[in-house]
């Protein structure tokens, strides 16, 4: 039998580091006076992400298969994990525009608009709660799938 209790761990610790992450670019500037430079610095967010998903994987397979796990067995409990995290980014994804950074639409679209990025109606219709939900839920599983999928290769036991 898969247990998930490995799975469940790091799906929170994900979590968690997802929304210290949108704190600490909150406290650093790049949701006000930054940023612009917000949609570049956001970008070493995959650095924490996928180390979680290697410290996980490297877990599972030494406390559910004391050591020996294949490519197929790290393959599943990766998307395990990755199922687990999907289903929470909205969720965490409302927390920290709602309440970690309500802020941050607000600046991003007078940002975007005053660099003419973006017209208003634009701006309007990308920075908000449910434009950046959706997103969520769509990226978490191709960014977890792929992830998954490299990562499996770098845990699983090499065959003699």
């Amino acid at each position: 039998m898969f247990k998930i209790k490995t799975e469940f761990k790091w799906t929170i610790i994900f979590i968690l580091m997802s929304l210290l992450w949108i704190y600490l670019e909150k406290i650093s500037g790049l949701h006000h006076e930054y940023i612009e430079q917000q949609p570049i610095y956001t970008n070493l967010y995959a650095i924490p992400a996928i180390l979680i998903y290697v410290l996980a994987l490297k877990e599972k397979k030494r406390k559910f298969y004391n050591g020996v796990m294949n490519y197929k067995n790290a393959f599943i409990s990766g998307l395990i994990l990755t199922l687990m995290i999907s289903l929470l980014t909205p969720l965490s994804t409302y927390a920290s525009v709602e309440y970690i950074s309500p802020e941050f639409f607000g600046n991003a679209i007078e940002k975007s608009v005053e660099l003419e990025m973006m017209t208003k109606p634009e701006a309007l219709d990308y920075f908000n709660t449910q434009n950046y939900m959706l997103q969520s839920l769509m990226f978490a599983p191709i960014f977890g799938i792929v992830t998954t999928a490299i990562v499996a290769l770098f845990v699983r036991t090499k065959s003699k």
